[in-house]
């Protein structure tokens, strides 16, 4: 293994740390011991040279596997940032948050359901909705229920005061009773937000997080 190194280090040293002989006044002067000191030198340039090639090949190799992943089909390309190459290094950072910053699809539940960001297989109540049409945030109360009587300029001229909304909220296990300046709903069991059409609200992780 040492004698293929050496033979190696050779043929590197042959090829770029040899002066160039059209080139006066480069080639090594004869006598004066000053040939081993020289020789030393140039071997370590062709380790170097070595160590660099190397080098680059591993990252080339590290390139490669990259491009692989990132093309497999099963890959999620949104769960992973790839950090510039201009600082000299290629580095993949996981980002395994949730893998998304928003909910989808977007759920509503009552009390016992889980607040959070949900998913088709994390089936989670949005607990950061935004209303689209009166630019509110949407608030909840878990275990109450809204009376019967509540209308637009109720919740137009009380949100987001609860002081004030707690006069038409009604105690109901299980229930949780949701809220915007504009809209108002009671939910009991889990329901996808996109079933009830007249709601304008969205998930706002994403504005939230900005």
């Amino acid at each position: 293994m040492a004698k293929d190194l050496d033979e190696l280090l050779d043929e590197v040293e042959s090829k770029f740390c040899r002066p160039d002989p059209l080139r006066p006044g480069l080639a090594e002067r004869p006598g004066g011991g000053g040939g081993g000191l020289s020789h030393d030198r140039s071997r370590a340039e062709a380790e170097e040279k070595l160590r660099s090639t190397e080098r680059f090949k591993k990252e080339d190799d590290l390139d490669s596997l990259i491009n692989e992943i990132f093309e497999d089909p099963n890959f999620d390309k949104k769960s992973f940032k790839l950090k510039s190459k201009s600082s000299g290094n290629t580095s993949v950072r996981a980002s395994i948050q949730g893998l998304s910053k928003s909910c989808s699809p977007v759920y509503l539940g009552g009390s016992a359901a889980p607040c959070g960001i949900g998913t088709a297989t994390s089936q989670r109540s949005c607990d950061h909705l935004r209303c689209t049409a009166c630019d509110f945030w949407v608030v909840s109360y878990d275990d109450y229920m809204w009376d019967k009587s509540c209308d637009y300029l109720f919740f137009r001229n009380n949100m987001p005061e609860f002081h004030k909304l707690k006069t038409k909220l009604v105690k109901k296990k299980g229930a949780r009773a949701y809220a915007c300046q504009c809209s108002w709903r009671t939910v009991v069991e889990l329901t996808d937000l996109q079933t009830d059409h007249e709601l304008r609200w969205v998930c706002g992780f994403n504005q939230n997080s900005v």
